[in-house]
């Protein structure tokens, strides 16, 4: 056998390795892609758990609040409608939380509320909660990240043409909505208690 069909032969072993590990590696970082977004999806599912309660309780002592309920309650029934890709979820959820923040506004006005152990309670299940959505939300936008990186550069990019890998969207929400939805309503609440922002 002569070098160079030596070095043809190897050159072509390595090549298919490569797309063999490149395949892979795609397909590893896709399936971490979707279980991260199911993390996501739990935490979510959770927040909206906790918010018919949330209601009750601040309907209980200011009933003449209808309309901010209203929004809450409507915020949430979309919120849970809307099921699917990231960014058809984003709207929805901006809107839950620009709602929450307006229930909370609204729970200040009453000392009685604020007070309330029920009302304490949940709105330290809800900063958690949100405090688990950011983190949850950081490490799937990374896991896109790492994948769209290497769907648009070369030559990975070829591999992922081939394979049908396609770019992945972030699950991004408004400005306005990065602060968690929770007021500080007592000064005693313990420090897990307290929002993070993302």
């Amino acid at each position: 056998m002569s070098v160079t069909l030596v070095v043809l032969v190897g050159s072509g072993v390595v090549l298919v390795g490569w797309i063999w590990a490149s395949y892979n590696r795609f397909a590893l970082q896709r399936e971490m892609v979707e279980n991260s977004w199911s993390t996501v999806d739990t935490e979510l599912r959770r927040r909206y758990d906790l918010i018919p309660n949330l209601v009750a309780t601040v309907k209980g002592y200011a009933a003449h609040e209808r309309e901010t309920l209203e929004t809450v309650v409507e915020a949430r029934s979309q919120a849970v409608a809307a099921t699917g890709a990231p960014e058809e979820q984003a709207p929805a959820e901006n809107l839950l939380v620009d709602g929450l923040k307006q229930l909370f506004a609204v729970a200040e006005a009453y000392p009685d509320l604020k007070a309330d152990v029920h009302f304490l309670e949940l709105q330290k299940e809800l900063a958690a909660t949100e405090n688990r959505i950011q983190a949850a939300r950081r490490i799937f936008n990374g896991n896109v990240r790492d994948l769209n990186r290497r769907v648009q550069q070369v030559p990975s990019n070829l591999v992922a043409k081939v394979g049908g890998f396609h770019r992945a969207e972030y699950f991004q929400i408004d400005a306005a909505a990065r602060a968690v939805p929770v007021a500080s309503l007592a000064p005693d609440l313990p420090s897990e208690a307290k929002p993070v922002k993302s």
